[in-house]
């Protein structure tokens, strides 16, 4: 398979194994193992295992089921986690927005890999931690992208009727968790806006009365640093959290920055050197804010360039536990 095969096919792939894991650097080790797969059984047999028939249905075939042992393997560090877990952040293409920072530089850009869409939410996506792997992987296929029950069939290497069962399953425990959120580029603009006036010492009032009643806070620190241990519920409480995070981004003079994160209006927290401290993101329904999920978890934000160590090492240990 020639490097041409690779550049077409690697966006797919990582949209695949994205989704799957949640994880950019699992999905960009998943692609890069399903290729030097492909490149071990093209030498095979005096080199007969080039002879693919549809190299678009092999690597996804691979990559799948990669990214099924890979959830396999993980499990059991996934449900020792501290705290809440949330993907690792996406800085997704939107018209206007600047590339991920930190992409390697002759690789593209992650947010080119997976296109915006409901389905690459961060509360999708922590939806689909409801399911099994094998099930994940049906459901993705069929749901997200479009594949018929057949090639479904050929990729999980169950049989259709297997395939249809389990797709019906998945989907109806999806809908029932599926929340409901839209937002326009203009609406999340807006709201972006009134948090980084409100950072600055502006108007925290107007920021506050755009979150919903039953608004929750989510906050993934792994327990490396920032974080807290459980989600925060209601708008008096959110309130507190955002003005004690607010309290806190001026003592160390760091910043707000708007961004267009997993296809939603997030921020990008920064130091007064302009290393990353977190990342947050709005779930937005009719103007108002219905979640915010903030990543603070240092090993979930290499892939978008240096990390704050200082911002980490003075506040680690010190989680709020509400």
């Amino acid at each position: 398979m020639d490097t041409s095969q690779y550049t077409e096919y690697r966006p797919l792939m990582f949209s695949i194994a994205y989704r799957m894991t949640g994880s950019v650097s699992d999905a960009e080790d998943i692609v890069q193992e399903a290729f030097l797969r492909v490149g071990k059984d093209s030498g095979k047999d005096g080199g007969k295992g080039a002879e693919i028939e549809s190299p678009k249905a092999y690597l996804a075939t691979i990559t799948t089921r990669l990214a099924i042992d890979h959830l396999r393997s993980a499990r059991v560090r996934r449900e020792s986690y501290v705290g809440t877990w949330l993907p690792e952040p996406l800085l997704a293409s939107a018209p206007g927005t600047p590339g991920t920072p930190g992409a390697p530089r002759g690789e593209p850009d992650p947010a080119e890999l997976a296109e915006t869409s409901d389905s690459l939410s961060m509360a999708f996506l922590v939806l689909l931690e409801s399911l099994a792997p094998a099930e994940r992987a049906v459901f993705l296929l069929r749901e997200v992208f479009g594949y018929d029950y057949s090639e479904i069939a050929g990729i999980t290497g169950k049989t259709e009727a297997a395939c249809r069962q389990t797709f019906a399953r998945s989907r109806r425990r999806i809908d029932e968790g599926r929340p409901r959120f839209e937002t326009s580029r203009a609406e999340g603009e807006e709201l972006t806006a009134l948090f980084l006036a409100a950072a600055d010492g502006g108007d925290m009032a107007s920021l506050l009365e755009r979150l919903a009643p039953d608004v929750v806070f989510y906050g993934d620190s792994g327990g490396k640093g920032e974080g807290f241990i459980s989600p925060v519920l209601g708008r008096d409480r959110v309130a507190q959290v955002i003005r004690f995070s607010f309290e806190r981004t001026v003592q160390l003079g760091a910043s707000l920055g708007a961004a267009w994160v997993n296809g939603q209006p997030g921020l990008l927290v920064r130091d007064a050197d302009g290393n990353l401290v977190a990342v947050i993101v709005l779930d937005v329904l009719d103007g108002q804010v219905l979640a915010i999920r903030t990543v603070a978890n240092p090993e979930k934000l290499r892939h978008l360039g240096p990390i704050s160590r200082a911002w980490h090492q003075r506040w680690g240990g010190q989680e709020e536990q509400r």
